[in-house]
């Protein structure tokens, strides 16, 4: 590790994203794009700050523990950043092996510069130190999948899947998880890895943009989970396959790496910027439409229709570690509220005989299983198309009641998955 002072910059940026996150509700993704924007840091010390960052909202309902066991009382709001700045020096110390007296001294450098925390210095210096010494004792006892899950996850999870694998998605939550790729048919080159389904899954990967492959546009990055949605409509070479809140496009390119004449739509410009961007990248081809699902018109009915939601995407909080602690109970039942209309709209664009695939990377059953199950009740054309474990790579254990189920737990020991619900759903003729 450089000396502290060379580190500054970077856990300035840490402390300032942090802040971003716990004060303002910004994912920790807009609060680092705007914090190291303006940084302006070397792309060393941008992935030191984002490592800062991430840890610290990985394990914040352990460190925020700790340091209210140490720092009594803690700061409050007129503390400038100085609850930040204990934060991410604990980090620094317990889960990042930062060497004790940089990371310490790294803290009381920012609490210096700062003019409302330079007056908490003697207690940041006192509370680090300790840490320093005692704090990996506390962590060993703490209950980390509970401190680390907000109550009302933590209640949720119980209710819906049982304690013991409540326990195991918060477990699944605190461990880093892998790069997993999606290569193209017959794409070459790309990195090496262990092979899950049509996936390459890469440990410690570094830098994508760096990785073999990828300026040849010969892959793209995809969550195992998040690749099963698209094998559920079956074959598509040569069918339309519309393609509904497509960005960022993964779930396109699948579709149009595997032969299918896709049409995009999604309604924010800038993500189907990142979406024509990704398929320029790869040499794919699709119909991108800027439009918001509910006011689309397909020019006529499509044989295989994907609709992967907005939601609360509290499936994907191993790679978002900041979502438990921004979103609560109210936003999954605003984001549900907009499913029901968007499947709605989804409904009338799919041929007769035609397949209706609807996703979401939520774990919450509003989300899910109870979205699918009222539209049913709505649409009595349709009905459930249930899912066999031959579709996803015979893992039985991904499909609860014939929809796809996957638990960020499941492949637990080769580094878990996202959390997805799916349901594949016909239409009569």
């Amino acid at each position: 590790m450089a000396a502290a002072s060379a580190g500054i910059p970077a856990r300035a940026a840490a402390q300032g994203a942090l802040g971003e996150v716990l004060r303002k509700r910004r994912t920790l993704d807009e609060a680092l794009d705007s914090v190291l924007q303006r940084a302006a840091l070397e792309p060393r010390d941008a992935g030191f700050a984002q490592a800062i960052a991430t840890e610290t909202l990985r394990r914040f309902g352990q460190l925020q523990a700790l340091v209210h066991a140490f720092a009594k009382p803690p700061p409050q709001h007129r503390a400038g950043p100085a609850l930040e700045i204990l934060l991410t020096g604990a980090c620094e110390l317990l889960f990042l092996n930062v060497a004790p007296h940089a990371a310490v001294d790294a803290a009381n450098e920012l609490a210096t510069r700062d003019g409302k925390a330079v007056h908490f210095k003697p207690l940041i210096n006192a509370v680090l130190r300790r840490i320093s010494r005692e704090g990996c004792a506390v962590v060993s006892a703490q209950d980390a999948a509970r401190l680390n899950t907000p109550d009302w996850l933590w209640s949720r999870w119980c209710e819906t899947y049982g304690e013991e694998t409540a326990r195991a998605i918060a477990e699944a939550h605190v461990a880093q998880p892998p790069l997993d790729i999606h290569p193209k048919p017959e794409a070459d080159p790309q990195p090496a890895g262990e092979r899950i389904g049509d996936i390459v899954r890469l440990n410690d990967a570094g830098r994508v943009d760096e990785l073999p492959g990828f300026a040849q546009g010969t892959w793209w990055v995809q969550d195992f989970a998040a690749s099963l949605p698209v094998r559920l409509l079956g074959e598509v070479r040569g069918k339309r396959a519309i393609d509904l809140c497509a960005a960022p496009g993964g779930k396109c390119a699948q579709l149009a790496a595997a032969g299918a004449n896709v049409a995009a739509v999604d309604r924010d410009p800038a993500r189907l910027r990142r979406l024509q961007q990704n398929l320029q990248r790869l040499g794919l081809n699709a119909e991108l439409v800027e439009a918001d699902v509910r006011d689309f018109i397909a020019t006529k009915p499509a044989p295989r229709v994907l609709l992967d939601a907005p939601c609360s995407a509290t499936g994907t909080i191993r790679r978002h570690p900041d979502l438990p602690w921004i979103k609560s109970a109210a936003d999954v039942n605003t984001c549900a509220d907009a499913a029901a209309e968007l499947l709605d709209a989804a409904a009338d664009m799919v041929a007769g005989n035609g397949l209706l695939v609807f996703a979401v990377c939520s774990l919450e059953p509003e989300e899910g299983p109870e979205q699918v199950a009222a539209f049913l009740d709505r649409h009595p054309r349709f009905q459930r198309d249930p899912i066999q474990p031959g579709e996803v790579f015979d893992m039985a254990e991904l499909i609860r009641d014939g929809d796809l189920r996957t638990l960020p737990c499941h492949l637990r020991m080769q580094g878990g998955m996202d959390g997805f619900y799916a349901a594949r759903l016909k239409r009569s003729g």
